[in-house]
């Protein structure tokens, strides 16, 4: 398995991709980010053809157990970030 890519990695490719420089690729990549953390954090959800859909889920309270001690302890309702993968990025890996 390789690395992940690194911001800077994906700004230059997205910059050679656009045919622009790296100063836009970062804007539009940073705009792309705060849409998508403003949309998600609001409760709606976002959906990025051939990529997947990023929404947020709630979820209930429940009992949870310290692994060290042992004991049962409730934990409050809170809300987790998901993703959906696309159907055409899986077929792509798998393919």
């Amino acid at each position: 398995m390789s690395k992940p890519m690194t911001k800077t990695q994906l700004v230059a490719a997205l910059a050679e991709e656009m045919g622009s420089d790296k100063k836009s690729a970062g804007a539009a990549l940073d705009a792309i980010t705060a849409l998508i953390t403003k949309e998600v954090s609001g409760g709606g959800a976002v959906t990025l053809p051939g990529v997947g859909k990023i929404y947020c889920r709630e979820r209930p309270a429940r009992m949870v157990r310290n692994p060290q001690t042992g004991d049962q302890m409730p934990k409050d309702a809170d809300k987790v970030v998901k993703m959906t993968i696309a159907k055409a990025l899986k077929d792509s890996v798998n393919g």
